[in-house]
């Protein structure tokens, strides 16, 4: 054993000197072995319908209730001794609440808001207290563009969808302080399984998709995923098209080595636009006309085009040492093109504001033809070695790690004005429906990021105190001026957790995040990067008291996120002028819970407090004082799931949940127009409440569900980020799934 001593004293020097001094993170103890669980294995396990002798029909769902989470920690630390909130939708919750998308899938999650670009096929729109979110696949950042963080890859793909909430550049490096989410790819299985699954409904929704599994040999198992979808949208004239494969693989080399390769490739084609850019008059605000822009108006254009096409390849090893010791690396190549080479949209309001005689007053829209395309292709990889030690009462979980992640993006665009166009009765100028070509550069940089960190759980009895650190170095080269821009930072996380008995938990904990700023500022000095800090405190619970047929996990958090040293708030990292110094708070109260009870009864409801405000802006002064956008102050949210058992009903189920959005500001004073500087006021939008049902049929083999969202139909405006900048939330969607399984 000295020679693991010795190694483990050299690394601790390492990691001191590496983070400046900071705490030692090991003990003196003895290694025992470890059982590292395997890679995330595939929903298969997990679902699963099946008939007593007595001729019951029960639908058993293992894994409804989440109970870890690799995303927290990187590593096997169970949700209720993480000393961070994270909100887990697994895929038994997908499947059983017949969610389509990512954005429909955070719906009962606490502190997390989705759709506010209402039904947009392309991407998932989600902000997190109060900010956008990174996106990442199986813990590897995503390939994503310029202006959009996330890559649009299809729920369907994944196992589990993950939100670790407030700052997480400890694990991840540099990172938004609203939280990461995360999305775990479907793993292969070492017995035969899948599901053949077809959905239809409003809108002339189609699709067909299926997930095959099983063993090719004793040491290889494998996985097919697939999806087709063909769809329209809530306006006339939108055509979406999506089509998904991606396989996997995981080789077991011998009883300590498992090697999975994962691949994915989306391609996507959307035509007919997506209904944004409508005027805050006629829609959100009441027009002089006395008419309104009917939901299904297509402003756009029915020529306006996006197409899309991404891959990524990668592979998950695991070793496992002996004197428990595991290796574990993640590496990943992607590929993303996205086009749009003919977009025309109504963004420049009314041609007519003044005079009322004219037939134009308030009703003829300018438009304009935007066309834009972006590359970007990355790698990443993400190295790491868990340990246990046991000294005597003292045990620790110990995390070391590397990651490094390489981008190159290049986007370029056109912008010419287009035709008029009827806001009430829309005709379309054909002659502007043309490709107009990308011949400007809008962006054109690598980025190169290398990260080391360290984390060590220390658990004494009842109580559990984890300490990480991180440091990163950043840098991102302007490849048409050869000027590159470095930085580094030291991030940091600590928390503790005390966990009684009954699975009760009280927990608190201080986290630090860090996010570059590119270009410089007006007065010549690069920007530094945006800093972000979190106190959280809370309760969470596991009811491993309860009967064993009872499962629930539930988490009230109270929270206060700091950012400083912004230059423009809710912007990302592009290149802007203007000088650094912008503050922003954020705190507010969760309150989230899933419950499974006797395999019959599903529970999903979560309550949101959020109050932002920005406190500074030196470039965007009338900003000061207002909150941020997409943020609502108050979400709450319920869904309950009945299924009977026995008799003639059993297998029939059904269920009914209530969703309430407080009103959120669309945008930021600065960013909605005149009419918002002139009198200090901003545009709120997204107040709704709205109601969701599911009916289902399950049996051996196969299941029926008819699930509707808005079953209302409330007309209601997701979002206002300009007096031009509106966009109507979803509409009614019903939706009949048939899946059979085998």
């Amino acid at each position: 054993m000295q020679p693991f001593h010795q190694a483990r004293s050299a690394s601790n020097r390492r990691i001191r000197l590496a983070f400046l001094g900071g705490s030692a993170l090991f003990v003196s103890g003895t290694a025992v072995a470890q059982d590292i669980p395997p890679a995330p294995a595939g929903e298969g396990a997990s679902l699963e319908t099946t008939k007593s002798a007595e001729g019951d029909i029960i639908v058993s769902a293992r894994n409804y209730v989440p109970e870890g989470a690799l995303t927290a920690s990187k590593s096997d630390i169970p949700l209720i001794e993480t000393p961070q909130s994270i909100s887990v939708i697994t895929r038994d919750q997908i499947d059983l609440l017949s969610f389509v998308d990512a954005q429909q899938a955070v719906r009962y999650t606490a502190g997390v808001f989705g759709e506010n670009y209402g039904p947009d096929p392309r991407y998932d729109f989600v902000t997190v207290r109060g900010f956008t979110p990174k996106q990442y696949i199986d813990g590897l950042a995503v390939p994503a563009t310029t202006t959009i963080s996330a890559v649009g890859v299809d729920l369907y793909a994944f196992q589990s969808l993950d939100i670790l909430k407030g700052p997480s550049s400890v694990l991840y490096g540099a990172a938004p302080p609203g939280g990461i989410l995360n999305e775990t790819s479907r793993r292969a299985l070492s017995h035969f399984g899948g599901e053949v699954l077809i959905k239809g409904g409003t809108n002339n929704f189609g699709q067909f998709a299926t997930s095959v599994t099983g063993p090719v040999t004793s040491f290889l198992d494998v996985r097919a995923t697939m999806l087709y979808r063909d769809s329209k949208g809530d306006i006339d004239y939108q055509r979406n098209k999506r089509l998904l494969v991606s396989p996997t693989a995981t080789l077991k080399l011998g009883d300590n080595t498992r090697l999975t390769g994962l691949l994915y490739y989306q391609y996507d084609k959307n035509k007919g636009g997506n209904g944004g850019f409508l005027p805050a008059v006629g829609t959100l605000l009441p027009s002089p006309t006395g008419l309104r822009i009917d939901r299904s108006n297509n402003l756009d254009s029915p020529h306006t085009m996006f197409e899309r096409r991404q891959t990524g390849a990668g592979f998950d090893l695991q070793h496992k040492f002996g004197g428990g010791l595991t290796f574990h690396s993640n590496t990943k190549w992607s590929h993303y093109r996205e086009e749009t080479p003919t977009g025309i949209y109504s963004g420049g309001g009314f041609i007519n504001t003044n005079n009322p005689a004219d037939p134009s007053y308030y009703r003829t829209l300018r438009q304009y033809n935007f066309s834009y395309a972006e590359t970007v292709s990355s790698f990443t990889t993400d190295n790491r070695l868990d340990a246990k030690l046991v000294s005597g009462a003292l045990t620790q979980k110990i995390l070391l790690g590397v990651d490094y992640r390489k981008v190159a993006n290049a986007s370029s665009f056109n912008f010419k004005v287009a035709g008029l166009l009827d806001a009430f009765d829309p005709i379309y100028d054909k002659s502007f429906d043309v490709g107009i070509g990308f011949p400007f550069a809008f962006n054109d940089q690598k980025l190169k990021q290398t990260g080391i960190y360290a984390q060590d759980q220390l658990n004494i009895g009842n109580l559990f105190v984890t300490a990480s650190g991180r440091y990163d170095w950043v840098k991102v080269t302007n490849n048409a001026t050869g000027v590159a821009q470095k930085d580094h930072k030291f991030t940091y996380r600590i928390g503790a957790n005390y966990v009684t008995d009954a699975g009760i938990a009280p927990y608190v904990s201080y986290a630090t995040s860090f996010e570059p700023v590119l270009g410089k500022g007006d007065d010549g000095k690069p920007y530094i990067p945006t800093l972000a800090t979190q106190f959280e405190a809370g309760v969470k619970l596991d009811a491993r008291g309860l009967p064993s047929d009872v499962k629930l996990f539930a988490t009230i958090a109270a929270f206060d996120i700091k950012e400083k040293n912004f230059v423009v708030a809710q912007v990302g990292a592009t290149p802007i002028g203007g000088m650094q110094g912008g503050e922003v708070e954020v705190y507010g109260a969760e309150f989230e819970l899933v419950a499974r009870i006797r395999e019959q009864l599903s529970i999903n409801g979560s309550y949101s407090y959020n109050h932002s405000e920005i406190k500074s802006s030196l470039n965007k002064v009338a900003d000061i004082g207002f909150p941020l956008p997409t943020t609502p102050k108050h979400k709450a949210s319920i869904f309950a799931d009945y299924t009977f058992q026995r008799g003639a009903l059993g297998g029939f189920g059904f269920g009914g949940g209530v969703r309430y959005n407080s009103k959120s500001a669309g945008g930021l004073p600065s960013a909605t127009g005149t009419l918002a500087l002139s009198t200090g006021l901003y545009i709120e939008t997204g107040e709704a409440t709205l109601f969701d049902a599911i009916v289902h049929y399950d049996a051996p083999g196969y299941r029926i569900a008819l699930n509707g969202s808005n079953l209302a139909d409330k007309n209601y405006i997701a979002r206002c980020a300009g007096l031009y900048g509106c966009v109507y939330g979803a509409g009614r969607q019903v939706l009949l799934t048939l899946t059979g399984k085998f």
